[in-house]
């Protein structure tokens, strides 16, 4: 097992060093797709920065515009996010404008979290951050 003091520049850096890595792994299937689900999340990531987002952030919204209107706590289950993370995303785009709060007409002590208009255009339907983006899913 390596450690960061170890680990040769390319590990540090996401770049593997291909001429240094054995032949056996550097075509083992399992280790291809992990290289590439890596540089995918990078280049979401990346994308979703260069807006001042996160992923929670478009996966909340997402499931707003998909499934619509949900309680904190349904938000949760519906993108897997920590419901105590969930308390940090939502007020994060609350404060930004992208979702409105409201009190449960069935029950008072439970926030209906709405997605806006301008958030929908803003997140869900971009293009910088869509996970179908095919530079998004290109090897590294």
């Amino acid at each position: 097992m390596s450690t960061r003091a170890d680990a040769t520049p390319g590990a540090m850096t996401g770049t593997p060093d291909t001429a240094a890595t054995p032949a056996r792994l550097r075509n083992l299937p399992s280790r291809l797709l992990s290289l590439t689900a890596m540089h995918a999340d990078r280049l979401i990531t990346d994308g979703l920065g260069r807006a001042d987002a996160r992923k929670w952030h478009y996966a909340a919204l997402a499931a707003l515009a998909e499934s619509g209107p949900a309680s904190q706590a349904e938000l949760s289950r519906r993108t897997g996010i920590y419901r105590s993370d969930m308390v940090a995303v939502v007020n994060e785009l609350a404060d930004a404008g992208y979702i409105e709060r409201s009190s449960d007409p069935s029950d008072r002590r439970r926030n209906v979290i709405t997605i806006t208009p301008g958030a929908a255009a803003a997140y869900v339907t971009s293009t910088h951050c869509s996970p179908n983006s095919k530079t998004a899913c290109s090897p590294p």
